[in-house]
């Protein structure tokens, strides 16, 4: 048991992510970036399935033998759930709701729109901008 008295089957039966990387030689790597050194390749898809529980139990099972507390726990994306809390001068959030009265939507669909121009105008000017541009490289905000 490891040290906080969990057996290896607590850790084999967490759910861990891994990304699937198709090698420019053909086949695919598949990593798990939470455990360190977790990794196997496959020339087919049809190979995932079996090739990453046989490379997971097994890393799994040598670090548990070697070193218990060596296992990290999975981590997850972030949960965006679609809510975001703002902070905005009276004056912005008028003269936002104003507009959004006249486009006849309201503010939380004006606003969301008003956002989403701004985030593809950013990613097409970013996509536009040579490599080496130093507005390629992430600015912080004036404000």
């Amino acid at each position: 048991m490891s040290a906080d008295g969990k057996p290896v089957e607590y850790y084999l039966g967490l759910e861990y992510s891994f990304n699937v990387i198709a090698d420019p030689d053909g086949g695919y790597v598949v990593v798990f970036p939470d455990l360190p050194g977790c990794m196997t390749q496959v020339e087919s898809l049809d190979e995932i399935p079996y090739m990453v529980e046989d490379v997971r139990i097994g890393w799994l099972e040598t670090v548990y033998d070697t070193d218990p507390n060596g296992i990290p726990l999975p981590s997850y994306p972030a949960d965006y759930g679609g809510e975001v809390a703002l902070k905005l001068p009276k004056s912005l959030q008028r003269s936002l709701a104003e507009s959004a009265e006249e486009e006849g939507v309201s503010l939380n669909e004006y606003a969301a729109m008003l956002l989403t121009r701004g985030e593809a105008r950013r990613r097409r000017e970013l996509r536009s901008a040579p490599s080496d541009s130093p507005s390629n490289q992430p600015q912080a905000a004036a404000v």
